[in-house]
């Protein structure tokens, strides 16, 4: 099809020529290198065109822009401030999946666990997207993270067990010796419907979603962070799952931390000699023994982040202890909501409602434990309160993913799929220790303290050493966002304004 003179009329580089591609569109008009002639025996003398350098557009020459092997153009910034947080808190677990693991895997497995951190239920899609739009591409550089490469880091991540348990020794052995080991446990709903982890039985049919699994982890107390962890079916909310987890991590010094009904001795009788746990399990409202041993005439208060807190302490035998715990404020707002609904109510002049009343009063909010040992109150509450916090962490991090990959019919991918959770879940718990020393939490939730560090964009070619606070690599990143960083320690603070001082008296009259 001839070419308009109109459009070889357009000014355009020399030693070219239009082609007419003959389709509608902003590239119809294609302009290409004149090359040289080809002369073939026998034939008239061939011109032969080299390559597209541009389009006739609108009536002007548009060259081609630069893209290296027409591939999609490499963002030039990137998410800084969440993937800096995340990568500041975890060189320590890094350094131990590098030392039980090929290089490659570590990155991965770090690269996928900081990607949950920064948005949790993220799906195996889209995490390569996550990847490439945030400085996690920079810290693990690299990786593959296609649906099916993340199914088969699952799969063998979870056949292999040795590795993992070399992993969870390296984090036991860094407890220190006055710290506390606390063993728990928590039921979770996964969404993958295709593994025999989720398998049940009839008895608890009525009870437990086969989709249930029974995660049994222990924690460091004082640090406030995981240290080993396993799935189990969900039917196994019994002491095998506690003395497994004892057993095979090799945990000497830990401490049971169960709801009530829970049978602790049996976990002692699966357990070799040197391996003999204590424990500290939860006690219903209605056992004889908080009237017995007077229970509810607390004896203190306890200070703590959560707030203020009522105790006592008995000693009921040689090797037995009971401790039970009030919180004040919220008792005292129960019990105002329970006389508000009362004089609401048609009966409420009956005498065995107050006398109910009066019951509910002494016990709102009491929450008891018993152990076999002695314990500091202050530290029984602790487990108890953090025990809860964890259990909100894990929450966070199921294995919805699962349910993309072919080989998640077998266990292995979703004990793999844990293992990873577990990293997650770990660098998690020490983000929300380090928000509450710096005290973030005060006025603000974690997710939004998390949202402002996401916002905080640098470009890719900046340095990797500390930012400062007026370089030239940020990208429309707000003040107040600094100020979080600063505190962090992931950059340095904002320079103060000079305010020149005030004078006294009146200003200098003007010259004439």
């Amino acid at each position: 099809m001839p070419v308009p003179p109109e459009i070889r009329a357009v000014p355009r580089p020399k030693n070219t020529i239009v082609e007419d591609r003959g389709r509608d569109g902003p590239k119809r008009f294609a302009v290409r290198e004149r090359g040289a002639i080809k002369w073939i025996p026998g034939k008239n003398p061939q011109p032969h065109n080299g390559k597209v350098i541009g389009h006739i557009i609108n009536g002007a020459f548009v060259a081609l822009a630069n893209k290296p092997n027409n591939q999609s153009p490499i963002p030039d910034m990137l998410s800084y401030g969440s993937a800096a947080l995340i990568k500041a808190v975890s060189a320590d677990l890094l350094r131990d999946l590098l030392q039980v693991y090929d290089p490659a895997v570590a990155y991965t497995i770090m690269s996928i666990a900081a990607i949950k951190v920064i948005r949790p239920g993220t799906t195996a899609e889209r995490m390569p997207i996550l990847y490439n739009r945030t400085f996690i591409s920079i810290f693990y550089p690299g990786i593959a993270l296609s649906p099916n490469a993340i199914g088969r880091l699952y799969s063998d991540l979870g056949s292999d067990w040795l590795r993992r348990k070399g992993f969870y020794q390296r984090r036991i052995s860094s407890t220190a010796e006055d710290h506390h080991i606390l063993i728990a446990g928590i039921l979770k709903q996964e969404a993958s419907e295709a593994n025999d982890l989720s398998s049940y039985s009839h008895k608890e049919a009525k009870n437990r979603s086969p989709k249930d699994r029974y995660l049994v982890y222990a924690f460091n107390l004082e640090r406030m962070e995981p240290l080993c962890a396993e799935i189990f079916p969900g039917t196994c909310i019994d002491p095998f799952s506690y003395a497994s987890l004892i057993r095979d991590n090799d945990i000497k010094a830990g401490v049971i931390i169960a709801d009530s009904g829970f049978q602790c001795g049996s976990v002692k009788d699966g357990l070799p000699n040197r391996l003999s746990p204590h424990y500290l399990r939860r006690v219903k409202g209605n056992d004889p023994r908080i009237a017995n041993n007077e229970m509810l005439s607390l004896q203190g208060v306890l200070e703590h982040p959560a707030g203020k807190f009522h105790y006592s302490k008995k000693q009921i035998s040689a090797d037995h202890f009971l401790y039970a715990f009030r919180d004040a404020e919220l008792a005292v707002q129960k019990k105002a909501t329970r006389l508000t609904g009362a004089e609401k109510s048609a009966d409420s002049d009956n005498d065995n409602n107050n006398e109910n009343d009066s019951q509910k009063g002494e016990n709102a909010n009491l929450v008891i434990f018993e152990s076999d040992f002695d314990l500091d109150p202050l530290t029984v509450y602790q487990g108890y309160w953090k025990k809860r916090l964890l259990e909100l962490i894990f929450q966070e991090y199921k294995s919805d993913e699962c349910r993309y990959f072919a080989n998640d019919k077998d266990d292995s991918s979703a004990t793999g799929a844990a293992f990873v959770n577990f990293i997650a879940a770990t660098i998690t718990a020490r983000i929300v220790k380090l928000f509450e020393d710096s005290g973030l939490l005060k006025n603000q939730s974690y997710a939004d303290v998390m949202d402002d560090l996401s916002s905080a964009w640098r470009k890719r070619s900046a340095p990797l050493a500390l930012p400062q606070t007026q370089d030239e690599f940020w990208v429309h990143t707000d003040e107040v966002v600094f100020d979080v960083l600063a505190k962090l320690d992931l950059c340095t603070p904002r320079p103060k304004e000079e305010v020149s001082p005030k004078r006294r008296g009146r200003p200098p009259e003007k010259e004439a």
